[in-house]
């Protein structure tokens, strides 16, 4: 800003001066009269001075907007590195957030897999057992069965044998009573066999 200054100090010190100059001629006695000359080519030396003052201003102020203009491009060209640099930063977090929700989803993902795995596994287990308990209950009650039809056929043939007693097989026709006997027996056992079903024998 000084350069602003200091050609508009100059000038009005020429401007200023002149005067003094012309007053001091007029009043000394003997000094020589300013001559139109010299008052012309002071003249011309002011307006050349003024000129130059102009230019030199216009330059001045050319340099300075084209500072201002530079300065100007400079701090946008910063602002917007910044702005860029914020939005990366910005893009990067979201990434990361992005990545991690994806690998907590992943993670829950494959815990649930397992725990549906693990109680799978545990029905299935759990099943076979109930099935071979009832297979075991199923064949012991079909073990039972078997024992309760047999004892009831010893009982039936055992019940027919005294119900003949000794004499049947010593009497007048012993063939007659033997073969009673027998077929009170098979009678005896039939009943059983129908009872506890043709599989219990």
């Amino acid at each position: 800003m000084k350069l602003y200054f200091a050609p508009h100090i100059a000038v009005l010190s020429l401007i200023c001066s002149l005067p003094i100059y012309v007053h001091a001629a007029d009043a000394g006695a003997g000094t020589p009269a300013v001559s139109g000359e010299d008052l012309t080519a002071a003249s011309e030396r002011i307006r050349q001075t003024g000129a130059q003052m102009r230019e030199d201003l216009k330059k001045a102020r050319a340099r300075l907007e084209a500072q201002k203009a530079q300065q100007e491009a400079e701090r946008a060209r910063q602002e917007a590195e910044k702005a860029h640099q914020e939005a990366e930063r910005k893009r990067q977090e979201e990434l990361e957030r992005q990545q991690a929700l994806k690998e907590k989803q992943q993670r829950e993902a494959q815990l649930a897999a397992q725990e549906r795995a693990r109680k799978e596994a545990a029905a299935r287990a759990e099943q076979a057992e109930r099935q071979r308990q009832e297979a075991l209950r199923a064949k012991q009650l079909e073990a039972a069965k078997q024992e309760e039809a047999k004892a009831r056929a010893a009982a039936a043939l055992k019940a027919a044998r005294e119900s003949v007693g000794v004499r049947a097989f010593g009497g007048d026709d012993p063939q007659a009573a033997q073969a009673a006997a027998k077929a009170r027996a098979a009678e005896a056992l039939r009943k059983a066999r129908m009872s506890t079903g043709e599989r219990a024998f």
